[in-house]
């Protein structure tokens, strides 16, 4: 496809000129009037200012009244902060991860949150013919399965609360706990133990133990063991449980480094 059809047929102009007018603001020039953006993007006066007052009511700029000028907001300091957390924790993680798969020749995952959800953003496949594992970019709600589950359980309690009022919660198998009153136990075991560990709850005849990485007292991830069924004997639990709390003390550890 050449530039000009990709442009014709796939580029919206409103996200270019939003584009354009924060790419505006610079480390020399942090603070800009609406004559500064209006020379510097070419957006006419009379759309830039709709632009500009979207841009300030959902926290991307801020306005002086005092000087009429504008700088970036802190929504975009959060998104990049956000940013900034999942390279750092990727960067530590993907080594210990890869040596634990390799160690144990099953497959080994990281999930975070992605709103009310959680999200894999890295895999490492098992070495057998026969396996179960998180896909990248899978997602499940967070009272299904040990990866969602172990990130759950680490909220604070209020935010539990809150999660599970508004979410409507749906069986994905015959062993997903929708309870609540059984799923607030389940978290409270979780965070007796350390981990969690489900079979079939959100695919069936996968197993899976799971732990959260823990930064400034809170969830920023989960790491996990994915076994089929067939092959995961209960008393391997402990072993599986314990190199994956391995794991995660190692990389809680490294984070703390950073």
């Amino acid at each position: 496809m050449d530039q000009t059809t990709f442009e014709k047929n796939y580029l919206m102009n409103t996200v270019q000129k939003t584009v354009l007018i924060l790419r505006a603001f610079t480390r020399e020039e942090p603070k800009l009037t609406l004559t500064d953006l209006n020379k510097m993007t070419g957006i006419g006066i009379s759309s830039l200012q709709r632009f500009v007052a979207t841009l300030v009511h959902e926290g991307f700029l801020i306005k002086d009244e005092r000087t009429k000028q504008y700088q970036l907001g802190l929504s975009l300091f959060y998104l990049g902060k956000l940013v900034e957390q999942e390279s750092t924790i990727l960067a530590v993680a993907e080594p210990i991860l890869k040596a634990l798969s390799e160690k144990i020749g099953e497959s080994v995952s990281m999930s975070i949150f992605d709103g009310d959800q959680r999200r894999c953003i890295l895999n490492y496949e098992s070495v057998h013919s026969l396996t179960a594992r998180n896909q990248v970019g899978d997602t499940s709600p967070l009272y299904a399965g040990a990866s969602a589950k172990a990130l759950l359980a680490y909220l604070p309690q209020a935010e539990i609360e809150e999660y599970l009022d508004r979410v409507k919660r749906v069986p994905i198998t015959k062993s997903t706990v929708v309870d609540r009153e059984k799923l607030l136990a389940e978290l409270e075991q979780i965070r007796l133990q350390g981990y969690v560990t489900t079979k079939s709850e959100r695919i069936i005849g996968a197993c899976s133990i799971s732990t959260p990485i823990i930064s400034l007292g809170r969830p920023i991830a989960s790491i996990a063991i994915i076994i089929p069924d067939v092959r995961f004997k209960d008393e391997q639990t402990e072993m599986y449980a314990e190199y994956i709390l391995e794991a995660k003390r190692e990389i809680e550890r490294q984070l703390s480094m950073k």
